[in-house]
């Protein structure tokens, strides 16, 4: 008897890991790709302050997070022009601008320098110093 009921209360909390693990992943995900920030409204408002060059709509809208630490009122407009160029889908001259912001290029990467984040604030630098098409760091 005990044991059925051990197994049975190991079961229910098992079940309710389950379903709070299945019901947060949900929950992240929710965004359809977007950051954790998104809503259609906010997205529309960054649409318009992009589209007339507001910077201070923008930076209202963003705080301190994300681009808002690297872009500022006097490198706005290149900011928005780079925005135009990824919606027409000339991302090759919209990642130039990126770099020239120092901005990431979508690829972890700053500057197209190699340096990704860990998560942790530190920083692991994927360099192939000496040439043989290896990142030195793996080996």
């Amino acid at each position: 008897m005990k044991k059925s009921l051990l197994f049975g209360a190991l079961g229910a909390i098992t079940l309710g890991v389950a379903v709070y693990a299945t019901s947060a992943l949900a929950a992240v995900n929710d965004n359809r790709g977007f950051g954790p920030n998104y809503t259609p409204e906010r997205h529309t408002q960054m649409e318009k302050a992009l589209e007339s060059n507001d910077y201070a709509t923008w930076k209202n809208l963003m705080g301190d997070r994300g681009a808002a630490r690297v872009i500022t009122a006097d490198n706005f407009s290149r900011f928005a022009e780079m925005h135009t160029l990824r919606e027409a889908g000339k991302i090759d001259d919209a990642n130039k601008i990126r770099t020239e912001l120092g901005l990431g290029t979508g690829d972890g990467s700053r500057n197209g320098r190699g340096v990704r984040h860990n998560g942790s604030g530190a920083q692991n630098k994927f360099v192939d110093a000496n040439g043989d098409g290896k990142c030195d760091r793996l080996q």
